[in-house]
């Protein structure tokens, strides 16, 4: 298996997904390396040499950022507010976040009807969270969902009802350098390009989402408020649920007021395997 290759950031991600079970069972009790290890099923030593490499620091270190109250912490510490007035319209294009992005989107006309004429083509990934399926149209990524906890069946018929009137064609290899590019391993530089297809308000919230930098989070009311529609809490949060481009539109960095995770639409799992690793990222950056 080669160092940083696909099948590696996946078998890492697995790891991670059991080490988070193995956690919770531990009810808020600290395992020492040599106990998590051996509940995996691994050497102490390999274990390490996971940690380290998926995400910089050792499992010990790491341990406190999958712990279950590790989301208050990170909205004490780091809640990013919204500018309003930059969200209140779709700007689009620009440096976001941590991430070089260039985005447009459908027009509300294209998205009344179904993205009936579109092609989106699709491709199985793997990705440092797990089998990833990614869609894209000639312009951009417009789909990114992941199945590691709800199959991959699931996840694939999750997106693709999204816009029933499109063909779809597998051809990952069309896909393959806009999702290096996604996950920070793309060798040209080359920005991932996102296509959004959705109704107003959505691009409004999938907007805001865009301003939230990486280890950091924010509250589905503080993205309210930055759209103009303080209220809108309830709507907000579904519309955050119906992002299609998982991780790149960072709808995981959502947060209850309460510090609680909220939902994630991939897994609960998922989402806190991305917050520990783009935390502890930020950390050691």
């Amino acid at each position: 298996m080669a160092e940083g290759s696909e099948a590696e950031r996946g078998y890492h991600y697995g790891v991670i997904a059991r080490a988070i079970e193995e956690l919770d069972a531990a009810g808020g009790a600290r395992l020492s390396l040599e106990d998590l290890a051996a509940r995996l099923g691994m050497s102490a030593a390999h274990f390490q040499r996971v940690f380290t490499r998926w995400v910089g620091v050792s499992p010990k270190r790491y341990q406190q950022y999958l712990a279950l109250n590790h989301a208050r912490g990170l909205l004490a510490e780091r809640f990013t507010v919204l500018d309003a007035a930059q969200e209140a319209g779709l700007s689009g294009g620009g440096r976001l976040h941590d991430l070089f992005l260039r985005w447009e989107a459908m027009t509300p006309g294209e998205y009344a009807k179904g993205a009936a004429g579109l092609v989106i083509y699709w491709g199985w990934f793997d990705s440092p969270f797990g089998p990833a399926i990614v869609m894209g149209t000639g312009r951009g990524l417009c789909g990114m969902g992941f199945a590691a906890d709800m199959g991959a069946e699931v996840a694939f018929e999750d997106l693709r009802k999204r816009w029933p009137k499109a063909t779809y064609v597998e051809a990952p290899d069309r896909l393959r350098d806009w999702v290096a590019a996604a996950f920070g391993a793309a060798s040209s530089g080359e920005p991932a390009p996102l296509y959004l297809i959705g109704a107003p308000f959505q691009l409004k919230v999938w907007e805001a989402l865009l301003q939230v930098p990486s280890g950091h989070v924010t509250t589905y009311s503080e993205i309210a408020r930055a759209i103009g529609r303080p209220t809108a809490m309830r709507a907000v949060g579904t519309a955050v649920g119906r992002n299609p481009v998982s991780w790149l539109i960072p709808c995981h960095r959502a947060l209850a007021k309460s510090g609680q995770l909220g939902g994630y639409h991939w897994g609960l799992p998922v989402k806190r395997a991305m917050l520990a690793y783009e935390a502890a990222r930020a950390d050691v950056a």
